[in-house]
């Protein structure tokens, strides 16, 4: 099993693409082929808990590892560090449709599925790639990456982090998570700007020739915990394995048969994870990609054209809040069929213009396969609030998008197929939106009165790594401009 750029033909093992995190020519890490999971294998996994699905479907990417070693990383990321045991439940909420829920982990977020495994993933692969340096994890996050990957990575030996987080760009809870950090390897660092100004300003870091030089004296090597990561993504398709086992065994579908898939979407990551799950055999119809106010990539899904010369808002589902999705690279890279040249071409048209358009039949196959729909503030309130009052489930601001844009899709095609929605976030961490779809009463100011508020109104409990954040100290303060970036990260590394 080997890895390739999506803008150069290489060949690379997947513990050099994880410990590298992003290949040199700025291009993303993808599968040379996908390893294939037969009808027989997954009988086999449905009986299965989620630690042994884990390990089956890791073990076809990582077969550079031991099995003692993947054992080793799942069994370290998954014992112990989610509610009841279980990191990705099925709730079935009727009429076929059925929330995959991410975020029972550590900081409520599906980032936790991801990045609580990585820094098991990146320090088994540094020891068969860079046995000697120090691997410096560098990210830049919307909100839920960044607290998910300090939370995995501090004080891991080997290994420092540094966050950059787009000051007015996350919610306040998620803010407190980040920057209450502790552990003697982890930077946190506000930026004035939004995520995207972070996301480019940590990729052209990482291309930078003085700062590699600066790397190599320190003996230190970058790698990142984004999604960019291959070692993000592999984890993320045990899940959607994971979702369809789950189906088959609660007698929700007969093996064979289809699922679909509905995705709130921003970096593009969590939905390409599926379509990598069709890919290796997982039965998967249609990928629905639901955009919030931001809906560049249901403009390209509809249109061909990505044009990220338009208004940036900032909304309540704020880790969707981004304008260049970079895994749209990994499927652009497979929709024309491996053509690294072609996908090049396309980036640099981004980078310079900020535009791109795919051909007729790029078009087409994309279209055969995904739908995309999007919904503004008011039709998320409203979602939240409909959900709560006629199934009693309370959902986040981004599992809400995903939520309406599914049901117009049901309601545009009549598909009736069994559905698994990606519920992304614990609705606690945005409660200052999610109360209000749900209660006229007055907000609370202080935010964990506002929890409080929440669980009572809900009857539902506030998660606990929220409810502890109320006695920790704030630790990280700096803001920075982008441009300031690098001279944060050498200050930092000394």
């Amino acid at each position: 099993m080997f890895f390739t750029s999506t803008r150069q033909n290489l060949n690379v093992t997947a513990a050099q693409a994880i410990a590298q995190g992003i290949s040199k020519d700025g291009g993303l890490f993808v599968p040379s082929e996908f390893p294939q999971i037969s009808r027989e294998m997954l009988e086999k996994l449905v009986p299965m808990s989620y630690k042994e699905r884990a390990c089956a479907v890791l073990s076809t990417y990582l077969n550079d590892f031991t099995p003692e070693e993947v054992e080793y990383c799942v069994n370290g990321a998954y014992t112990g560090t989610f509610d009841n045991e279980q990191p990705a439940p099925l709730v079935d909420l009727g009429n076929g449709c059925h929330m995959l829920e991410l975020w029972h982990g550590p900081t409520c977020a599906f980032k936790d599925l991801a990045l609580q495994i990585l820094p098991f993933l990146l320090t088994v692969s540094a020891k068969k790639t860079a046995p000697d340096k120090t691997i410096v994890i560098l990210v830049a996050t919307s909100g839920d990456t960044g607290k998910a990957a300090l939370a995995g990575f501090a004080d891991v030996p080997g290994t420092k982090i540094i966050v950059f987080f787009p000051q007015n760009g996350v919610s306040p809870m998620q803010k407190l998570q980040m920057t209450t950090q502790t552990g003697n390897n982890v930077a946190v660092c506000a930026i004035e700007g939004n995520f995207d100004d972070a996301q480019t300003g940590v990729k052209k870091i990482f291309g930078d020739a003085a700062m590699q030089a600066f790397l190599k004296e320190g003996k230190m090597e970058f790698s990142s915990a984004n999604s960019i990561n291959f070692g993000r993504l592999a984890p993320q398709i045990v899940y959607y394995v994971s979702a369809y086992c789950d189906l088959v065994r609660n007698g929700k579908i007969k093996m064979g048969e289809p699922m679909n898939v509905a995705v709130p979407t921003g970096n593009f990551g969590n939905i390409l994870a599926a379509l990598y799950a069709k890919r290796m055999g997982v039965p998967i119809n249609k990928f629905v990609c639901a955009s919030n106010k931001n809906n560049i990539l249901t403009d390209f899904i509809k249109t061909g054209v990505y044009d990220r010369n338009r208004p940036f808002y900032t909304t309540t589902s704020p880790s969707m809040d981004i304008l260049i999705s970079s895994n749209l690279e990994r499927l652009l890279y497979h929709l024309y069929n491996e053509d690294a040249e072609q996908v090049a071409g396309l980036m640099k048209a981004l980078s310079g213009e900020g535009k791109y358009s795919v051909s007729a039949e790029v078009l087409e196959k994309l279209q055969k396969e995904f739908s995309a729909g999007y919904c503004d503030e008011e039709a998320t309130q409203a979602t939240i609030s409909k959900l709560f009052k006629e199934k009693h489930y309370l959902c986040d601001t981004h599992t809400a998008v995903a939520v309406k844009v599914y049901d117009e899709y049901v309601k545009e095609t009549g598909d009736k197929t069994p559905c698994v929605i990606a519920s992304t976030a614990s609705p606690y961490k945005f409660a200052a939106d999610v109360l209000p779809a749900i209660d006229n009463a007055e907000i609370p100011a202080d935010g964990f009165a506002l929890l409080d508020k929440l669980a009572a109104v809900s009857d539902t409990a506030v998660p606990v790594p929220l409810a502890e954040l109320k006695t920790k100290e704030v630790l990280h303060k700096t803001c920075v401009e982008k441009e300031d970036m690098a001279k944060f990260i050498r200050e930092f590394l000394g």
